[in-house]
């Protein structure tokens, strides 16, 4: 049974420079995962599971990437005639003089649709990311939300400490009260980080937006921005201040996969199966066009490793996510990578640490990355090849070398 007392706004409009060459083409969340899926399944699957059937995706950069692939919400039970899915577009401020009129950050995206919210007046408000990967029951947080009477809900995980500056961190008391939030602090204090989730109540979250208008209006910001940023900058501080914020703690896995060492390390925890996508008590659910069984060929050998669906397997596949329909020739060596759907490694080509984009054509014989020292492996040092791009027969992409999508004049 649906929800309709809330409202999850699910942010997808970045455009997810992190990734380099691969968002050239596509949101962000629109990036394959797992071989048979994208970033994006993930928040809508949890959503569905979570009984939450009224669900607005905001997207702007490479729009189409995403609507191709939500397919109208069918997958999750989201094209219904009252509540489902809801495309929500660029919106522009009054006084936005900027060409495209994109938010420049979740927080000043949520002051954009503002009034939308407020004409909407759910009972609670779900803020969450798209590109990260994780299974969640998101009526638990709303539990905790309401047991506390809180304005706002932080959902939160832990990572390695290094890894902690990279987010927000969060400290809280031992009754769930959060009495610090440090965005993306040069020294970590802590592991415990926001995932990404809140919960809002919404009446407050609209009157939080306009003071804090009103604040960075001060500060002249005369060029279009609203100067509210991402959601660590200015909105979470401001209610944590109030002191009616409160954390829920997130059980399992979690990763945010939108730079290219942690989107290569989530491929890594799916292959020795830290991620499980097989669950039956929580399926992620996708779009997927309808292709026949993949081919493993006796000349193949195929070691810890998955192969998706219309793949064709001649040669030696190592640690590595196989797309949709990719072809690995006869003598050709693939470890460590992720290839993308209906990509071709020619035979006696070697493909190592190297993340290979949609119809890629490595050529005969050409070496594809390395093997990197370090580990973990950092952005640099793994080998990214854009959409449609051609390898010449032979040739040497060097560790951590971009090429750019064919036919594409970068942004």
């Amino acid at each position: 049974m649906g929800r309709s007392d809330v409202v999850a706004i699910v942010q997808a409009g970045g455009k997810g420079s992190r990734m380099d060459v691969l968002t050239d083409c596509r949101a962000k969340p629109a990036l394959p995962f797992g071989g048979n899926y994208q970033l994006i399944d993930f928040p809508l699957s949890s959503l569905h599971r979570s009984g939450i059937d009224e669900v607005w995706l905001c997207v702007q950069y490479e729009a189409h990437s995403l609507l191709e692939q939500v397919a109208g919400g069918r997958p999750w039970d989201l094209d219904r005639t009252s509540g489902g899915l809801r495309f929500v577009l660029p919106q522009e401020t009054s006084d936005d003089d900027t060409e495209d009129g994109f938010a420049t950050g979740n927080a000043d995206l949520l002051y954009r649709i503002r009034g939308q919210i407020a004409d909407r007046a759910p009972e609670v408000v779900i803020v969450m990311s798209a590109d990260h990967v994780y299974s969640f029951d998101l009526e638990d947080a709303l539990g905790t939300h309401r047991d506390a009477g809180a304005e706002c809900t932080v959902v939160t995980t832990t990572c390695p400490r290094d890894e902690a500056s990279s987010h927000a961190t969060v400290t809280a008391n031992k009754k769930g009260k959060v009495t610090g939030f440090a965005y993306k602090p040069e020294q970590a204090t802590t592991n415990v980080i926001a995932a990404e989730i809140f919960v809002y109540d919404p009446q407050v979250l609209v009157a939080a937006l306009e003071e804090l208008i009103g604040d960075t209006n001060d500060n002249n910001n005369d060029d279009g921005d609203t100067g509210l940023g991402d959601f660590g900058e200015h909105l979470v501080p401001w209610f944590v201040d109030r002191g009616k914020t409160v954390a829920h703690r997130m059980p399992g896995y979690w990763i945010d996969a939108g730079r290219p060492e942690t989107y290569m390390q989530a491929h890594r925890d799916l292959i020795d199966g830290t991620i499980d996508l097989a669950d039956s008590r929580w399926p992620i659910l996708t779009r997927q066009p309808q292709r026949s069984a993949a081919r493993i060929a006796a000349s193949a050998t195929v070691v810890d490793s998955m192969i998706s669906s219309g793949a064709h397997i001649l040669g030696d596949v190592r640690r590595s996510v196989i797309g949709p329909g990719a072809v690995v020739e006869r003598g050709a060596t693939v470890s460590d990578s992720i290839v993308f759907a209906d990509s071709v490694i020619r035979a006696n080509a070697s493909v190592d640490w190297s993340i290979v984009d949609e119809r890629v054509v490595v050529g005969a014989g050409a070496t594809v990355g390395g093997r990197p020292r370090a580990r973990p492996v950092p952005s640099e040092k793994i080998t990214i090849i854009g959409m449609n791009a051609s390898v010449a027969k032979g040739s040497r992409v060097a560790l951590g070398d971009r090429i750019p999508p064919a036919g594409r004049v970068r942004r």
